[in-house]
């Protein structure tokens, strides 16, 4: 990937072209990614629609992306310990498991918030 030489505007362009790469396979290898992506078609307004500030607004929309955030890094792990080796280990095992764990401790967190600002409005 980088070779050290690439700087400026040429390393801007390929970050934008790893990160590209990245999206794109998370989109065609996790289903979980793209639920995720496909919800915040609901979500997105929805936030807009329950924040009574643009503050809250903010923080609703801005917040539920944690949750695809955390899932393209656990996608990101359970790669790296798929490639190391498909044998049982206890440590690839964990690591998987506290990858899927922080996923749903950033859904947790999304929850909190959102039921939070819901019980201001309401």
């Amino acid at each position: 990937m980088g070779n050290g030489k690439n700087r400026g505007i040429r390393r801007i362009i390929n970050a934008g072209k790893y990160s590209s790469a990245g999206f794109k396979a998370a989109w065609i290898n996790e289903e979980a990614f793209r639920q995720e992506i496909t919800l915040a078609i609901f979500v997105v307004p929805l936030g807009m629609w329950l924040g009574r500030s643009w503050t809250q607004r903010a923080m609703l929309v801005g917040i539920y992306f944690i949750i695809p955030l955390t899932e393209l890094l656990n996608s990101a792990i359970e790669a790296i310990v798929d490639r190391v080796g498909q044998e049982r280990n206890e440590l690839s095992g964990r690591a998987k498991d506290l990858g899927s764990a922080a996923v749903v401790l950033s859904i947790c967190i999304v929850s909190i918030v959102w039921i939070i600002i819901a019980c201001g409005r309401f």
